[in-house]
């Protein structure tokens, strides 16, 4: 009996160290899978930051690589399309009148087009690129002013002032009556190249549709002008408020000056500050029909889209030029 209840005893002993050696293998076992486990998603996330960070580097190369290519792409377009408008204006010197301002017209619509390339251009261009193509376009415009007056010479109607009577012109009373506006019929400018220069304290009124528009050194003066068929060009204009339809505008050299505007193209300033815009809202009796005259579009008015070559900042608005608020706009013109 004694020795059944020994051999009893042994045979427990001898399974509980067998369920132990059991149960410690069982731990190990699914120690050492759990261990695998995290080790295979370290190696795992490792390797996804590795692709996640390659995939960024090539990212930021294609798109360094496709702005250079766009760089590339804008200044061969750009240089190839001047240098044939170029070849155009150089043409136009001993054609016939009629070749010539075909020729010219053509010159006008390309150059318009080549600035609106370089303004839809503006997002990818480095600043030395940008002040390069606008200064090759300055070059371009002022190319294509010359030829026009060389080819197409029109006589033109000037209104100045001398400087000597405007230098001694007295300054304005507070409290009197504002001089009557000088006026211009339709048929005094009509087509013609209109010149004002020398201008202090004056009111201009230009009723019809001139060829081109040059304000030259104005000087506390509101000047008003119907529907002009090509330019506008400012120079030298000081605390003046002007007002026009055109097809362009060029504007350099002015300061505090309000200009209400209905442009066809894209107003540029250059070498100025304080100027301020808003729509055109001068209206006289035949302002319908001088619009049809000028041929430009009255449904089409980018008053506010203004380049200015002086500022190279993009996306960020240049200081030198303002919206006019609505609420300080003018509206009545007869006062």
């Amino acid at each position: 009996m004694h020795r059944a209840r020994t051999t009893l005893v042994l045979r427990q002993s001898q399974r509980r160290k067998m369920d132990e050696v059991s149960g410690v293998s069982s731990a190990m076992e699914f120690s050492g899978e759990s261990g695998a486990a995290r080790v295979h998603e370290r190696l795992q996330k490792r390797h996804q930051m590795r692709t996640d960070d390659a995939e960024r580097r090539r990212e930021a190369k294609e798109s360094e690589t496709v702005a250079e290519e766009k760089g590339e792409y804008f200044s061969a377009a750009f240089n190839a399309e001047r240098a044939s408008i170029d070849g155009l204006l150089s043409s136009c010197s001993g054609a016939d009148r009629a070749a010539a301002s075909e020729r010219l017209e053509e010159a006008t619509s390309r150059t318009l087009q080549l600035q609106k390339f370089l303004n839809d251009s503006v997002a990818f261009l480095t600043s030395y690129d940008l002040s390069r193509a606008q200064a090759a376009l300055r070059e371009l415009q002022t190319s294509l002013a010359d030829t026009r007056e060389e080819c197409l010479p029109k006589k033109k109607f000037g209104f100045r002032a001398r400087a000597k009577a405007a230098d001694k012109a007295p300054a304005p009373v507070p409290d009197t009556p504002s001089p009557a506006p000088a006026s211009k019929t339709a048929e005094e400018i009509q087509k013609r190249d209109v010149l004002l220069s020398h201008l202090t304290d004056c009111r201009v009124r230009l009723f019809g549709s001139p060829s081109t528009l040059h304000l030259k050194h104005i000087r506390g003066c509101e000047v008003l002008c119907g529907p002009v068929s090509s330019s506008v060009f400012v120079d030298q204009c000081s605390n003046s408020t002007l007002a026009f339809p055109c097809q362009q505008l060029r504007t350099h050299n002015t300061t505090d000056t309000r200009v209400y505007l209905h442009v066809t193209s894209r107003a540029i300033v250059e070498d100025c500050s304080g100027v301020a815009f808003a729509p055109f809202s001068w209206s006289y009796p035949s302002l319908d029909e001088d619009f049809t005259v000028s041929g430009l579009d009255k449904s089409r008015n980018n008053w506010n889209q203004v380049d200015d070559f002086n500022w190279l900042a993009a996306g960020t608005p240049s200081p030198n030029w303002t919206v006019i608020p609505e609420a300080d706009r003018r509206t009545d013109w007869d006062l």
